[in-house]
């Protein structure tokens, strides 16, 4: 046999059976529209009852729990101006601190829900996401509490401390101080959703950088609508930790080559 006879076999792509096994989804189970919305409903209810019982267990500890959020107001007096003020706001603070507190069981119901109908290479990036989007929030809510609320704070205090005795409406003040920071908490999740943008290949990391000079607009305007307050301080300091983020999501979204 010449050299020109010999048969030339081709070599398998490694590459393709890997693609496709990514693509597949593991133990892939028919369901009709009514079997969905049914285990949605389920899905709904155990995440009420968690908030259900996570906003009993706070309300039972509210007193420490509000006394934790008066620790930025040092040296300012709190007023009840109407009857029954008080008791409203710990129903509000204990609100918030039951979704807080019950969130990570939401998620995981979330994940119930929609794990079955993803395919085991989406499988690999919402478990990073939603544990980098939980740690965001949280880093968001300390990073009101440690450096926003009290500057904000601060601002108000000093402005009109030689002129007006500090005595505040205990529920204005709570209404500020919770606002600020879920509001905070849902800024921090701007790296999230860049990484979701660029491991579904809808935007590159090329793209988020050269859009920087918008970025930085966006987070002044961002900044200004999420503070409850209108000092320039707690806005810019919004502004600065979501530009700070954004260029954080874009090395985060380069290592993973998009």
């Amino acid at each position: 046999m010449t050299p020109s006879e010999v048969e030339i076999i081709p070599q398998p792509n490694s590459e393709e059976p890997e693609k496709d096994y990514l693509d597949e989804i593991p133990n892939d189970v028919e369901m009709s529209l009514f079997d969905h919305l049914e285990e949605l409903r389920q899905r709904i209810f155990y995440s009420l009852i968690a908030v259900l019982l996570s906003v009993i267990g706070c309300f039972v500890v509210v007193k420490t729990i509000v006394q934790l959020l008066e620790v930025p107001a040092q040296g300012v007096k709190f007023l009840q101006l109407a009857p029954g003020e008080y008791f409203f706001v710990s129903i509000k603070v204990a609100g918030y601190s039951g979704i807080v507190v019950a969130s990570p069981f939401i998620l995981y119901q979330i994940i119930l829900f929609v794990l079955p109908g993803l395919t085991r290479r989406e499988r690999r990036v919402i478990g990073p996401v939603i544990l980098g989007s939980s740690i965001l929030f949280f880093v968001g809510l300390a990073f009101a509490y440690i450096a926003l609320i009290p500057a904000a704070l601060k601002f108000f205090v000093s402005y009109g401390a030689d002129v007006v005795e500090q005595l505040w409406s205990i529920d204005k003040y709570f209404e500020f101080v919770l606002l600020l920071m879920f509001s905070t908490g849902i800024a921090f999740q701007v790296p999230v959703v860049q990484m979701l943008l660029g491991v579904l290949g809808i935007v590159s990391s090329g793209k988020m950088l050269s859009a920087w000079r918008f970025v930085i607009l966006g987070a002044a305007v961002l900044g200004a609508i999420l503070t409850p307050s209108t000092d320039p301080l707690t806005q810019s300091l919004l502004a600065g930790a979501v530009i700070g983020l954004y260029f954080g999501g874009i090395g985060m979204v380069k290592l993973v080559g998009k």
